[in-house]
């Protein structure tokens, strides 16, 4: 049986590494450089997600704009302009773009631990439902096996465009040196 996702985290790993490194200089515990670091994930994340329709995918699945936008209000900062996203709206793209916005909660649980407890961080927190993330593995998998390798290009094609839109939007914010 093929391991789409192993290739498809092998296939991306230059791009996640480049977004993490990007993102790694938002000193978290100040809260201009959390505000920055939030609004740049707004730029990405909430077009991606409204793009994505992941529960059109996963019935049921939850996204994270609204708790990203709810911290948004409560530092009192507007909704930033998104970036353009100019995709086909096919599954297979789709699922590619969702494996690496979904994949990112993961990494999201770890920044909490240098976010001071006075400022929101219902987006940091919002973790997968209960098998979730093994769902949408799974999820993948099937999809993967039964498109075959157009399919897998397509999913590869999403994968990359969400992190370049995460890298875009980290080079794109200042961090705030203090």
């Amino acid at each position: 049986m093929s391991d789409f996702r192993a290739d498809l985290r092998a296939a991306t790993r230059a791009w996640h590494d480049r977004v993490d490194a990007g993102f790694s200089h938002f000193n978290l515990a100040q809260r201009d450089n959390y505000a920055a670091f939030l609004l740049a994930h707004a730029r990405a994340l909430l077009p991606l997600e409204a793009w994505i329709v992941p529960d059109c995918l996963i019935p049921g699945w939850v996204g994270r704009s609204d708790a990203l936008e709810s911290d948004l209000v409560a530092l009192g900062l507007p909704l930033p302009q998104p970036l353009a996203l100019e995709l086909p709206r096919d599954d297979a793209t789709r699922w590619g773009a969702m494996y690496v916005v979904e994949g990112s909660r993961l990494g999201a649980a770890t920044l909490t631990q240098d976010v001071p407890a006075v400022f929101p961080t219902n987006y940091l927190n919002a973790r997968h439902a209960p098998g979730g993330w093994r769902g949408l593995l799974a999820g993948l998998e099937t999809q993967a096996a039964s498109g075959g390798a157009p399919w897998k290009a397509a999913a590869h094609a999403g994968a990359v465009h969400a992190f370049t839109l995460f890298d875009l939007a980290a080079r794109e914010a200042s961090p705030v040196h203090s």
